[in-house]
């Protein structure tokens, strides 16, 4: 097996760490958050960071570990980045449509429209 330069082992280890530690806040604020749509804002935001931190860990691991540009984990992190953010919509839409019980620290932008509108 092929050593590689530390600046890789390095960069590599820094970038699945931080990936590491967001993946960590988001499942932390999974378990810890009031309600619905605080629990949905949490995983979907950090998680898509933490496994985005972990990807590109992932290709500089295997990029200088090969000869030239390792590219295939390219393809999920757009995958990812793609699909996460229409499934978390959809989930919220779910959520809104249901009614679903909150706390009354979350606001609801549907009680009074006219407070948060763009007119002047």
């Amino acid at each position: 097996m092929e050593t590689l330069p530390a600046w890789a082992e390095w960069l590599a280890s820094a970038l699945i760490l931080i990936g590491a530690i967001f993946g960590l806040i988001g499942s932390v604020g999974l378990v810890r958050l009031p309600d619905f749509m605080a629990r949905l804002h949490a995983p979907t935001k950090n998680t898509t960071l933490g496994v985005g931190g972990v990807i590109l860990g992932s290709i500089v691991y295997f990029s200088a570990s090969q000869q030239g540009l390792s590219l295939h984990e390219l393809l999920i992190a757009i995958f990812l980045f793609l699909t996460a953010p229409i499934s978390a919509h959809l989930l919220a839409k779910a959520g809104l449509h249901l009614e679903l019980k909150r706390v009354s620290r979350t606001r609801d932008y549907r009680d009074r429209p006219e407070q948060y509108s763009d007119r002047d």
